[in-house]
């Protein structure tokens, strides 16, 4: 295809791409009440248990409450269209790729999407302890308002970064499969990825929240090993391949 036909295509996947991201957007905006009550038990449970009256979310302008909705409703409406942009991504990419490319990218596809939700999983779970630990720090009998803007920017900032964190161990496999690195030497620093996780967990929840720290670094680590097993199951077969192609694995 000449560069103009490549634009014209470009243009065409994107625009499908940004129709089913409204669509999406549009499904999600209906069902966004009972994503901000779900989002602000946290709230009410601080609110309940400390004896905090007037402990709420707090909006500030006349646009506080659409301008919430719009946020969660583009997030859902992103997930919900997921299928559709990144197969329209997906469809303009493949072209020029290999078979052996494609295989691999399925394959990390498949690996990357269930880890990124699993992660944005834990993450929903550890995050109400989050919450509920940091209020505790506020003196008793103070009032307490979260503005919503800054209360919505930390629960999605939290699932986000939480969920690329389990997707890490999918770009040590990658790396492994490229050659890059092997999976003796991924198992090498292994007391480096425990203090890595460890660090990364720690910064992440409250000091005080010791549980969700130990479960967000578990996770982790149980990932990081599952990558390396994976990465010498992968070296094993390229040495095997080698021998049977008559070529030195010390080599290939």
């Amino acid at each position: 295809m000449s560069l103009g036909a490549h634009l014209i295509e470009l243009r065409k996947r994107l625009v499908i791409a940004a129709a089913a991201l409204v669509v999406g957007m549009i499904v999600a905006f209906i069902v966004t009440g009972p994503i901000i009550d779900l989002l602000s038990i946290p709230i009410r449970s601080i609110a309940a248990e400390a004896g905090r009256e007037y402990t709420g979310l707090n909006f500030t302008t006349v646009t506080s409450g659409f301008d919430l909705r719009m946020r969660i409703a583009f997030a859902i409406g992103l997930l919900i269209s997921a299928p559709v942009w990144l197969w329209q991504v997906w469809a303009f990419v493949m072209p020029g790729l290999t078979k052996k490319e494609t295989q691999y990218t399925w394959g990390f596809l498949g690996a990357a999407i269930p880890l990124f939700f699993g992660g944005c999983t834990v993450a929903f779970f550890v995050l109400p302890h989050v919450i509920e630990i940091m209020a505790s720090f506020v003196p008793t009998g103070m009032a307490q308002f979260y503005d919503y803007s800054g209360y919505y920017d930390f629960v999605f900032k939290f699932l986000l970064v939480v969920g690329i964190a389990f997707v890490l161990p999918v770009f040590l496999v990658a790396l492994n499969l490229a050659g890059v690195i092997s999976g003796r030497e991924i198992l090498k620093g292994w007391r480096v990825a425990v203090l890595v996780c460890t660090i990364f967990a720690a910064v992440t929840t409250p000091p005080a929240d010791v549980f969700s720290m130990l479960l967000l670094m578990a996770s982790m680590i149980v990932l990081y090993f599952a990558a390396t097993f994976i990465s010498m199951l992968f070296d094993r077969r390229k040495r095997k391949l080698a021998r049977a192609a008559g070529i030195d694995p010390a080599t290939a």
